[in-house]
C-alpha cells in the first residue's frame, strides 16, 4: 500500500461501519510492517485509531487489529501504545481476550502481543541473568534472580505490565498452559514463546534481586519480591508447565515448536546453572531450616541425638531439669558425617554443587524418606570405611547430570544448534525431554550408585571409582536415550546395568579417548603388542609338541583283506616334537600308557623339512567352536560321539584330525603344490619348507608335483587339536588359523595394551604426546651423574 494512502486508510478505519474497518484492517495488517510506511501511520495518529479497534472490535476485525500490532513491534516500532495512563486498560484488555476468547485467531495475536512486551524488559534492559529456579522440574522449588538488571522505566515492560491484569484475571496462567495442549501449532509456539519470556524477565528482573536464596521445604527462597517471583515459578510448575513441555518435545509437532522449545530447554539449564552458583549459608534461615529437615529425616536416636547414652538416660527423664538440661546441649559427634558427609560442616561441601545439590538432596529425601532412614541404618552395621556416604553420593549424581546436560554451555551455544533444526537426525540431540526429568534422574542415578557401591564391595576410598562407574552408566542410558523414550524405561535401565558391564564400558571410553590423542602412537603399541603376543603364543604351541600328545587311532575297515590290520591293530599314537624342533617322532601302542614316552621309545620320525603342507577339518569359525572338554575318552555313555571297542575297552571315535602332506621321493616337484581334500576337510595349509630343505630335492624336473600323506593325528579335543595345528603352522612359519589360538593372541595384545594404559597419567591421556622437542622422555646419559638425582613422576 502506498504512502499516500495512509490517510483514506486511518479514516475507514475510524468509520462506524464494521465491514469497512474489517477491509481497511485486514489490508494494513500486510503493509504496516515496512518501517517507512509504520513511521507514517504512526505520526498520522494510527496508533489511537489501532488501539480503539482492540479496545472495542470483536470477530475478524479484532483478529486482524492484533496482527497488526504484533507486525509493529516485530520492527521495534509502536511501543507508544503502551505508555500514558491508559497503557493498564489496554494490557488488560489482552489479557481478558486470552482469558474470554475462545477463537485461536484472536489467542494467537493477543499472546504475540503480551510476548513482545514481555520481552521488552530484556532488549530494552541490556542487563544480565540472575538466579532461577533449578531443574527440568527445577527440583519443585522456589525461583530468585541474584543480578540487577540495567535500569528501566518501572511497570512499562516485562511481568510488571502483566500484574495489574493477571490480578483481574488470575485464571490467566492456568490457560496460557492450556494452550501447550492445542492442536494449533501456532496458538502452541506462542503460549510458550510467553512463558519463555516471562521466565526469561524472572532471570533478569531486579524486581527480585537481592536473596537469592531458596528454601526447598517451604519453596521460598528469600522475602519480599524475590518470594513473589518463588510463588510464580512454583504456580507454573503446579499447573502443570514441565509435563506440558515435556509433552511437547516427544511429540511428532516438534519441527513447529522448535525454537520455544529450545528456548525453554536452554532457560532450564539457565536456572540449573543460576541455582548452582547459588552459595548454601547457614546464616540464611531457610539454609537452616533445609538442613535441620535432612537431619530430621534421618531418623536420628533422640537420646543419642541429645548426648544422652547408657546411664545418663535415666538422669535425664529424672526430676533433676538441670542435668536434662546439660544433657541437651550435647550434640551427636557423628550428626553429619552418619548422613555421608566428610565433615561435621555440611555448609562446606556444598560449594562445588551449589544450592542446587541441597535441592536434589533434600527432594530425594522428602520423597523417599523410608527408604532413606532404612538406607542409613543398614549402613550403621557395617565398618565405617564401608558404608556408603549418601550425602557425598548425592552431590556426585548432581554433578554428573550437570556435566552430562552441560549446564555450563552459554545460550549462544545452544542457539547455534538452531542451524540443524532442518536436519530430522540431529533432534534426538537438540532436543533433551530427559532434561526436564531432573529430579527423577537424580534419585535414580542416586539409587544406581548404591547399587553399584553394594555390588562392588566399594570402600571409603573407592568413591571416585564408583562415580565415575555411575557416569558412564549416565552417559550410556541417558545420553544414548532417544527423544522418544519414557523416562520410566530410563530409570529401569539405570538399574539393570551391573559393574562388570559398565566397567567394560569404561575401558572402551578410556581406549576412545586414547585413541583420540595418541591416535598414531596407539596403533603403533597395539602392533608392537599383537607381534610379541604372536611370539608369545607361539612358544607356548610348540612346547605343546615338545611336550607330547596321545592320540587315537580309527578302527580299520571290516573287510577280509584287512583282517591282518585289525589284528595287528593299535588303537592310541603318542607323537612328540624333538629338542631340536627338526623331527616329529611317533609310535603306536596297543594301550595308553600311564607314563609319557621318551623320544626312544618313539620308533617312527618325520623329517620337518620335507613337510609340504598341512590339512586339517579343525574349525577356524568361533561360533562353530565346540565346547573344550578334559578328554573325549571321558564323555557320558550318552554322548553321541561314536565311541569303538577294542579288545573290551571303549575307545571315543574322534571327530577331527590333522594329516600331514610330504612329496614322494619318485614324484616331481617343480610344479605348483596341489593338496588332496577330502570331504570334511575345511582347511588347506601348505607351508614354507624349514631347515634349508627345498620341495625340488623330493624329484626330478618336467613333471608334476604330487604329495602323500605321511602321518595322520586323531586329537582327542578341540583345545588339542588347535594346539596341534597351530603349532606345526607356527613351527613351520605360518600363521595361527584356529579361532582359540587367534582368540587366545588378542586376549594377551589387549591385556598388554591396558597394562601399558594404567602407566599413562590422566593429565597426559588428554594432553596427548609430547612433542619431540620438548625434552619430555630423554634419557640422561651416563657420564658425569653422581648420586645427588632425581627424576619427576
Amino acid at each position: 500500500m502506498d504512502q499516500a494512502d495512509i490517510p483514506a486508510l486511518l479514516s475507514r478505519l475510524a468509520s462506524d461501519e464494521d465491514a469497512a474497518r474489517k477491509m481497511a484492517v485486514f489490508k494494513l495488517q500486510s503493509s504496516i510492517n515496512d518501517p517507512s510506511f509504520a513511521d507514517v501511520f504512526i505520526s498520522s495518529g494510527g496508533l489511537v485509531i489501532l488501539r480503539r479497534l482492540i479496545m472495542v472490535a470483536g470477530g475478524n476485525t479484532l483478529a486482524y487489529s492484533l496482527q497488526s500490532l504484533t507486525r509493529l513491534l516485530e520492527v521495534d516500532m509502536g511501543w507508544d501504545i503502551f505508555e500514558g495512563p491508559s497503557s493498564g486498560d489496554l494490557v488488560e484488555r489482552v489479557v481478558e481476550l486470552i482469558v474470554t476468547n475462545p477463537l485461536v485467531n484472536i489467542l494467537r495475536g493477543a499472546m504475540s502481543i503480551l510476548v513482545a512486551l514481555v520481552g521488552r524488559s530484556q532488549s530494552s534492559s541490556g542487563g544480565g541473568g540472575g538466579g532461577g529456579g533449578g531443574g527440568g522440574d527445577w527440583t519443585n522449588n522456589g525461583f530468585s534472580p541474584q543480578t540487577p538488571s540495567a535500569i528501566r522505566t518501572p511497570g512499562t515492560f516485562g511481568f510488571r505490565a502483566l500484574k495489574p491484569a493477571v490480578a483481574v484475571y488470575p485464571q490467566f496462567f492456568e490457560l496460557v498452559i492450556q494452550q501447550l495442549q492445542s492442536a494449533d501449532h501456532a496458538l502452541c509456539a506462542n503460549a510458550l514463546m510467553l512463558i519463555n519470556a516471562l521466565i526469561r524477565d524472572a532471570v533478569s528482573s531486579d524486581s527480585s534481586s537481592g536473596s537469592g536464596s531458596g528454601a526447598v521445604q517451604t519453596k521460598s527462597p528469600g522475602a519480599g519480591a524475590g518470594e513473589e517471583w518463588s510463588k510464580f515459578i512454583k504456580r507454573l510448575q503446579d499447573l502443570g508447565l514441565i509435563r506440558a513441555v515435556y509433552n511437547l518435545l516427544q511429540s511428532s509437532a516438534l519441527q513447529d515448536l522448535a525454537h520455544p522449545l529450545l528456548e525453554f530447554q536452554s532457560l532450564t539449564k539457565v536456572l540449573l546453572r543460576k541455582w548452582r552458583e547459588v552459595r548454601v549459608d547457614l546464616e540464611r534461615p531457610e539454609h537452616r531450616r533445609a538442613l535441620k529437615g535432612l537431619h530430621l529425616a534421618s531418623a536420628p536416636d533422640r537420646r543419642h541425638a541429645n548426648g544422652v547414652t547408657g546411664a545418663n538416660a535415666a538422669a535425664a527423664t529424672t526430676e533433676d531439669g538441670d542435668v536434662a538440661r546439660k544433657g541437651s546441649r550435647r550434640h551427636n559427634p557423628e550428626k553429619w558425617r552418619r548422613l555421608g558427609f566428610e565433615t561435621e560442616s555440611p555448609a562446606i561441601e556444598f560449594e562445588t554443587a551449589g544450592f542446587l545439590g541441597m535441592m536434589d538432596l533434600t527432594d530425594y529425601v522428602r520423597k523417599n524418606e523410608d527408604g532413606f532412614q532404612k538406607l542409613l541404618l543398614e549402613q550403621s552395621t557395617r565398618p565405617l570405611n564401608e558404608r556408603c556416604p549418601v550425602a557425598r553420593a548425592s552431590l556426585a549424581v548432581t554433578m554428573i547430570l550437570c556435566d552430562h546436560f552441560e549446564v555450563d554451555k552459554t545460550e549462544m551455544e545452544d542457539i547455534r544448534g538452531y542451524q540443524a533444526l532442518n536436519d530430522a537426525k540431529s533432534h534426538d540431540k537438540l532436543f533433551r525431554p530427559l532434561l526436564l526429568q531432573w529430579s527423577r534422574l537424580h534419585t535414580a542415578g542416586l539409587h544406581a550408585f548404591f547399587r553399584l557401591w553394594k555390588s562392588t564391595g566399594a570402600q571409603r576410598d573407592d568413591f571416585d571409582k564408583v562415580a565415575e562407574l555411575v557416569r558412564v552408566l549416565i552417559e550410556q542410558v541417558v545420553g544414548q536415550a532417544s527423544r522418544m523414550k519414557d523416562v520410566l524405561e530410563v530409570e529401569d535401565d539405570l538399574q539393570e546395568h551391573d559393574a562388570a558391564r559398565l566397567r567394560e564400558l569404561q575401558m572402551e571410553l578410556l581406549e576412545l579417548s586414547f585413541e583420540d590423542q595418541w591416535g598414531p602412537h596407539l596403533f603403533q603399541v597395539r602392533d608392537e603388542l599383537k607381534h610379541e603376543a604372536l611370539q608369545f603364543v607361539k612358544e607356548q604351541r610348540i612346547r605343546c609338541l615338545l611336550q607330547g600328545s596321545w592320540f587315537t587311532k580309527p578302527m580299520p575297515h571290516t573287510r577280509q583283506e584287512s583282517y591282518t590290520k585289525r589284528r595287528l591293530y593299535q588303537p592310541w599314537r603318542y607323537a612328540k616334537l624333538s629338542h631340536n624342533r627338526r623331527y616329529l617322532h611317533y609310535a603306536d601302542f596297543p594301550e595308553k600308557l600311564p607314563y609319557e614316552p621318551g623320544l626312544d621309545a618313539l620308533t617312527e620320525k618325520v623329517d620337518l623339512g620335507t613337510i609340504s603342507s598341512v590339512v586339517s577339518n579343525v574349525s577356524t569359525n568361533p561360533e562353530a567352536e565346540p565346547a573344550d572338554s578334559e578328554s573325549a575318552a571321558d564323555q557320558s555313555p550318552n554322548s553321541s560321539t561314536p565311541t569303538l571297542r577294542h579288545n573290551g575297552a571303549a575307545i571315543t571315535k574322534p571327530t577331527t584330525k590333522i594329516t600331514i602332506y610330504s612329496f614322494s621321493d619318485d614324484m616331481a616337484t617343480n610344479g605348483s603344490t596341489t593338496t588332496p581334500i577330502s570331504p570334511d576337510t575345511t582347511t588347506t595349509i601348505t607351508p614354507t619348507p624349514v631347515g634349508g630343505s627345498s620341495s625340488s630335492n623330493h624329484g626330478g624336473a618336467g613333471g608334476e608335483a604330487k604329495e602323500q600323506p605321511v602321518l595322520t593325528l586323531y586329537p582327542l579335543n578341540h583345545s588339542l587339536a588347535s594346539e596341534w595345528l597351530d603349532g606345526l603352522l607356527m613351527l613351520l612359519s605360518q600363521a595361527p588359523i584356529t579361532a582359540e589360538t587367534n582368540k587366545l593372541v588378542t586376549l594377551i595384545g589387549e591385556y598388554g595394551l591396558k597394562i601399558r594404559l594404567l602407566n599413562v597419567r590422566l593429565e597426559q591421556m588428554y594432553a596427548g604426546p609430547a612433542g619431540r622437542g620438548s625434552g619430555v622422555g630423554v634419557v640422561p646419559g651416563r657420564e658425569g651423574l653422581d648420586e645427588d638425582y632425581y627424576y619427576e613422576i
